[in-house]
């Protein structure tokens, strides 16, 4: 192992309605919409990008929300928990802003840190952690301050079918140090400050079933294109077999599927969202690569539109 990763990248997950979707990570969670594109290699389906202001690398969570999606199940070989970090003393806040929405939340400990868990519209399991690293978010809505905002993520639990060849590849090929083991958890912490703690059960979970509520694969961070293609002969000097570096606007990427089932993706930090729009305009309008702009007329007339609104409290 000669590279390490700062962290995560993004997390993708699939979802079914794209205006519920929206309304859940912009609306509920106080999220930048920083992107409106579609799935490459799907141009029916929407590829939606939450993160904060810009989208910095280790904030971004994307969906495809198909509203023909079978309900997936969460297990093995996935993301269980995705963790989002907020500031210190901002939990009470959240737990009343949740619960104002009419989502139920669960208290959780592990590693001497307090979580606020819970499950987005589509059972996507999410949790809250307060943590004094990262810097606030620059992007406040829908009543949610600066200093209660979510600041990215906090890392992830992942789920896996082979715990210990999954905690192997964090710690030998991604760089992740092992920082401790706690309530049937293992940790393991990168170089960023955030985005940045993993927890693996120590026990192996039963497979999951992709569909909406689950995730489709976590992406790690590489610094610059030049890293990329070092990640790429070091995922294959590990003895696995990476795609092709892949440019998907936004940024390079690369894929692999662990041991344990995980499909991991390797994603560079450059260029960005402000790559083919205006960084105060992020997120308002459809944008579709070179090779879509003939076709653009039909493929948004297939989608159903989508529009970041303020949201009323659920009655009860």
């Amino acid at each position: 192992m000669s590279l390490q990763t700062a962290g995560i990248h993004h997390i993708t997950a699939f979802a079914r309605n794209p205006q519920e979707n929206v309304d859940f990570y912009a609306g509920v969670l106080g999220l930048r919409l920083v992107k409106k594109t579609v799935n490459f290699d799907a141009p029916e389906v929407y590829h939606l990008y939450f993160g904060d202001h810009a989208g910095h690398p280790g904030t971004i969570i994307t969906f495809f929300p198909w509203p023909t999606s079978r309900k997936g199940r969460v297990g093995g070989g996935q993301v269980g928990i995705t963790t989002y970090v907020v500031p210190v003393g901002s939990l009470p806040f959240w737990e009343a802003r949740l619960k104002h929405f009419g989502i139920s939340v669960m208290k959780a400990e592990r590693f001497n840190e307090q979580y606020l868990q819970f499950n987005d519209n589509e059972g996507l399991r999410l949790e809250l952690v307060e943590r004094e690293a990262g810097p606030k978010s620059e992007w406040v809505f829908g009543g949610i301050t600066a200093d209660q905002a979510i600041k990215g993520f906090g890392g992830a639990v992942l789920f896996s079918t082979n715990a210990e060849s999954t905690a192997s590849v964090l710690e030998y090929v991604l760089g992740l140090k092992k920082v401790g083991q706690d309530v049937g958890y293992s940790r393991f912490q990168a170089a960023g400050d955030i985005g940045n703690l993993i927890d693996v059960p120590l026990t192996d979970v039963e497979r999951g079933a992709e569909g909406a509520g689950t995730v489709h694969h976590i992406a790690w961070r590489a610094k610059d294109f030049e890293e990329h293609e070092q990640w790429q002969q070091e995922v294959f000097s590990a003895g696995f077999i990476p795609t092709d570096l892949i440019d998907r606007q936004y940024f390079h990427a690369l894929y692999f599927r662990e041991k344990g089932g995980i499909l991991f993706e390797i994603a560079t930090d450059p260029p960005g969202f402000a790559n083919d729009e205006d960084p105060d305009a992020l997120g308002q309008k459809l944008m579709l690569p070179s090779w879509f702009e003939d076709r653009r007329e039909a493929i948004e007339a297939n989608l159903q539109p989508v529009q970041v609104r303020e949201l009323e409290a659920k009655s009860s």
